[in-house]
């Protein structure tokens, strides 16, 4: 999304606050100005200056469409269980950074084991941009449960690892371009 657009909720909508990732709610008629809509989900401010995410589900109550996110289609052997893992995590964003979670140099590793029952157990290392960032189990929840929801995956551990931390130049250099650091 370029640009910046204000609206009124229409309704009471649950949210999670910005950058300490506790939840809260914005009640009906509040003013808010959407900053990012990525990932399906929405960053939004309020007029006293309050960051918050609204999740897909949620996009009525800025007058917008609900998009149903479907899992990814998949074959169930473990490798392209683990190509449609990573593709899944392209569609991750941070809610206050316009990069998806690959492109930033969050995701270490992505391992898939096979199950006795032709089911996978998907394994993801992934780090934060900081020690503490409050968003970090918003980001995990969402990798995991996108991962679940694919066919032939039974478990999902998204493990949030601090060494080696995180740092710019671990972005991609599409990353470091659509931020200005380029």
């Amino acid at each position: 999304m370029a640009e910046q657009e204000s609206t009124n909720l229409t309704r009471n909508v649950n949210v999670i606050l910005i950058p300490d990732g506790t939840h809260g709610t914005l009640k009906k008629d509040d003013v808010v100005t959407i900053m990012q809509s990525l990932g399906g989900s929405y960053t939004i401010s309020t007029e006293t200056g309050l960051l918050a995410r609204i999740n897909a589900i949620d996009a009525d109550a800025l007058g917008k469409e609900v998009q149903v996110i479907h899992a990814f289609e998949t074959g169930t052997d473990p490798e392209s269980i683990r190509e449609a893992s990573w593709e899944f995590m392209r569609t991750v964003y941070d809610p206050e950074i316009p990069v998806n979670v690959v492109e930033l140099g969050l995701i270490y590793d992505c391992t898939v084991r096979a199950l006795t029952d032709g089911l996978s157990h998907v394994h993801v290392k992934m780090t934060l941009t900081a020690p503490g960032c409050g968003m970090g189990p918003v980001i995990q929840s969402d990798i995991e449960s996108g991962i679940k929801q694919m066919e032939g995956v039974e478990t999902v551990e998204v493990e949030v690892v601090l060494d080696p931390p995180w740092n710019q130049n671990m972005m991609s250099e599409a990353a470091k371009l659509q931020l200005g650091m380029l």
